[in-house]
């Protein structure tokens, strides 16, 4: 399931964008690497969206939120962390995306490999 995808593809299916941060190229180009992995488990996957919040008021702990949004077939997946770097939030957030994603495509392999009696 390694399949080479194209820049133009990716650039297409994959949302940066930064909330009262600005976005350096070494941490946009860090998320697209990190969401076009995700790409890999699921071509289904229509669009990923990816915002980095940097909240002032939030604790020290959690100043940087990283939220995604993955438009698939079916519900949207979505998840957000937080951390004191943006670039460490950037990380919690794909592993739980990473996390949803391979659940996702699990529930709908075994769904096909395991139908109900309705269904035969």
């Amino acid at each position: 399931m390694t399949k080479e995808i194209s820049p133009e593809t990716l650039a297409a299916k994959i949302i940066v964008s930064g909330i009262h941060v600005t976005l350096t190229e070494a941490l946009k180009e860090a998320a697209m690497s990190k969401a076009s992995r995700l790409l890999r488990h699921n071509d289904r996957i229509l669009r990923i969206r990816l915002d980095i919040e940097h909240d002032k008021t939030r604790s020290v702990e959690e100043e940087y939120v990283a939220k995604g949004h993955i438009e698939i077939g079916g519900p949207d997946l979505v998840a957000s962390a937080a951390s004191e770097d943006a670039y460490k939030s950037l990380d919690l957030l794909m592993d739980k995306l990473d996390k949803l994603v391979r659940r996702r495509h699990r529930k709908h392999v075994d769904t096909r490999k395991h139908p109900h009696l309705t269904e035969k």
